[in-house]
């Protein structure tokens, strides 16, 4: 079963909420709703439901940082029991795709990483063979994986001094794609006195190839009667070249897109994913519900269309269509309970429980929503830098968020040429750069990070105490309600937080999220008033998210002190190996990872001295 192990009960709204959203679940209410304010804790509420209801849990974030924090935290609420974490294993990835007015063909490349592709794999035996699992997912989780019917008969436990037969061994590992090799590493196996074996999995393989084949054949057909030789004759080549590497190794590059045929599926039919592999009566919880949603929706039909121009110029078979993710459609259908856990809930969530969600305002450590000032644009920047002094002074941080690219720049080099350490974050900049930019904010490299939407990244910034917002009467998505709503919790986090709207007017969402963050506010200072409560600003400790996910999580247990001193020293060992290393490779965005995190064990270290 379920134990959740915590020294922390629940406190504010929390009490509340868990008791509202638990009953729902008993009384089998399907879809349910939690507004959360930013910093309530909603983590700690959704770890008392899974309490609660020994249901086994699905959790869904919108990008793989939120997906490592909730992990880390579900780990810590859950010791005793299986957390697990699913995200793709990519990297780096760029689809195969056609260009057709250019007659552009770009090729798929991808740069795998092994510590997640482990990870993925354990989440799958662990769900296999357990029920009480805690799954922390993006939305690789709408993505084809197994059949979880093969899986399963493919999964073998082994202990120490356990007879086995090795044929039965052999194969199982086999077709769990491990290789025969002599040398030991991630993907391979080795048996004494082996020998080669050749088992049913052959016959199945020349089954496949033999529909593959079939497939190509109407296909050609279908172009030579449309005219369209060229198509053909390049989709004879592609498939061609695809079948002689199967018969000859068992693989070929872009084998996903035969998945149809290894899956034993029908043309259209559903493919299988994660969400397969759960039992019946599964908790989903969609954490920033107002954001994943339109990203599974958004994820199929983007797939869609982009291999319906592969298929229509002959770079892919039909087939290839049906390796996509989930429909928005199928994926409410394979899922049971649903919470919807978002600060801002889209009007999709709010019309299933007829905008009545269940509300978690209050936050136990007694933050305050963030007190706002309207002003005029005249002199904003110069306005602007007053309060950057004023705030760098005292070691808090600034957020400002522009409307375009060229005011991001230009906000950023005037403020950079004034010796005010700013740095510009954009969708323009590599994801590491951003994500590094926003840790180098917190170590103290800089006191300002300017901005278009600065909402994506997903992480604490408790360090910030001042958000200023541009343009804020602008319409347009960035500016309306909801956005801006967001936007201001992110001074929520700090005691002295304070954000500056530079309008030359109110609009009706300005207007909008001004009543709802100062009604958050007033039940917060009754709540703090009734209880006698001091806000205290959150301390987090700062993570590298382009760490090993395992070794992230080792970092972190040596900030909290829940590392021996031998094991610390072992640590900070292998991390300075692996820094060298990741320089003399090159890789300096790792290299660069490693550092920050020796210089927050050094911290540790000197703390135990």
């Amino acid at each position: 079963m379920f134990r959740l192990v915590t020294n922390f009960q629940p406190e504010g709204d929390q009490p509340s909420a868990i008791r509202k959203l638990v009953a729902g679940i008993h009384k089998e209410q399907k879809e349910q709703v939690l507004l959360g304010a930013t910093g309530t804790g909603k983590t700690f509420t959704m770890a008392n439901i899974i309490q609660e209801t020994q249901k086994p849990t699905l959790i869904l974030v919108h990008n793989k940082t939120l997906a490592m924090q909730i992990y880390q935290e579900m780990q810590g609420f859950f010791p005793h029991n299986k957390v697990e974490y699913y995200v793709s294993y990519f990297d780096y990835y760029q689809p195969e795709a056609y260009k057709p007015a250019s007659d552009m063909y770009i090729g798929k490349k991808v740069q795998r990483n092994a510590s997640i592709a482990k990870m993925r794999l354990k989440t799958l035996n662990s769900l296999v063979t357990d029920r009480h699992v805690i799954v922390v997912a993006s939305v690789a989780a709408i993505y084809g994986c197994f059949n979880p019917i093969s899986y399963r008969k493919v999964v073998i436990h082994l202990e120490e001094g356990q007879k086995i037969d090795k044929n039965l061994l052999r194969e199982k590992l086999l077709l769990l794609g491990y290789k025969k090799d002599k040398k030991i590493s991630p993907g391979s196996y080795q048996i004494k006195e082996d020998e080669d074996y050749v088992g049913e999995e052959g016959e199945e393989l020349a089954k496949i190839l033999v529909r593959i084949e079939r497939e190509l054949t109407e296909q050609k057909e279908n172009f030579y009667q449309e005219g369209k030789f060229l198509e053909a004759e390049r989709l004879e080549k592609r498939v061609q070249e695809d079948l002689f590497n199967l018969r000859e190794m068992g693989f070929c590059p872009g084998i996903e897109n035969y998945s149809r045929y290894f899956d034993g599926r029908n043309p259209d039919e559903t493919p299988f994913v994660l969400l397969d592999y759960f039992p019946e009566n599964f908790l989903t919880i969609i954490d920033e519900s107002h954001i994943t949603i339109p990203q599974v929706k958004a994820m199929y039909n983007t797939d869609r269309r982009r291999k319906e121009t592969l298929v229509k110029y002959g770079f892919r078979l039909p087939s290839a269509l049906d390796n996509r993710p989930l429909s928005q459609e199928e994926f409410f259908d394979k899922i049971n309970y649903s919470l919807y856990v978002s600060a801002t809930p889209g009007n999709f969530e709010l019309e299933k429980v007829n905008y009545q969600p269940v509300e978690q305002i209050i936050r136990p450590t007694g933050l305050l929503d963030p007190q706002i000032e309207v002003r005029t644009t005249r002199n904003q920047i110069a306005d602007i830098m007053d309060e950057i002094r004023e705030k760098s002074s005292r070691g808090e941080k600034v957020l400002i968020y522009a409307l375009t690219i060229v005011m991001s720049e230009d906000i950023a080099s005037f403020l950079q040429e004034r010796n005010i350490r700013v740095v510009y974050l954009h969708s323009r900049l590599e994801i590491f750069e951003r994500y590094q930019a926003i840790t180098s904010l917190r170590r103290g490299v800089y006191d300002v990070i300017v901005g278009i939407n600065l909402l994506k990244e997903g992480i604490d910034l408790p360090e910030v105490s001042l958000v200023c917002i541009l343009d804020a009467d602008k319409p347009g998505f960035l500016r309306d309600t909801r956005s801006l709503i967001q936007i201001i919790g992110r001074a929520s986090r700090n005691r002295n937080g304070k954000v500056i709207l530079y309008a030359d007017g109110i609009t009706s969402n300005m207007q909008g999220a001004i009543e709802e963050t100062n009604r958050r506010r007033q039940i917060q200072e009754a709540h703090n008033l009734h209880n006698n409560i001091t806000p205290q600003t959150v301390e987090k400790p700062v993570k590298d998210i382009v760490l090993d996910p395992l070794i992230a999580l080792l970092v972190e247990k040596a900030q909290k002190g829940e590392m021996a001193e031998k094991e610390l020293e072992k640590l900070v060992k292998d991390l300075r190996r692996r820094m060298k290393r990741s320089t003399k490779e090159f890789k300096f965005d790792q290299a660069i990872a490693f550092r920050n995190a020796l210089l927050d064990l050094e911290k540790v270290e000197g703390g135990n001295n």
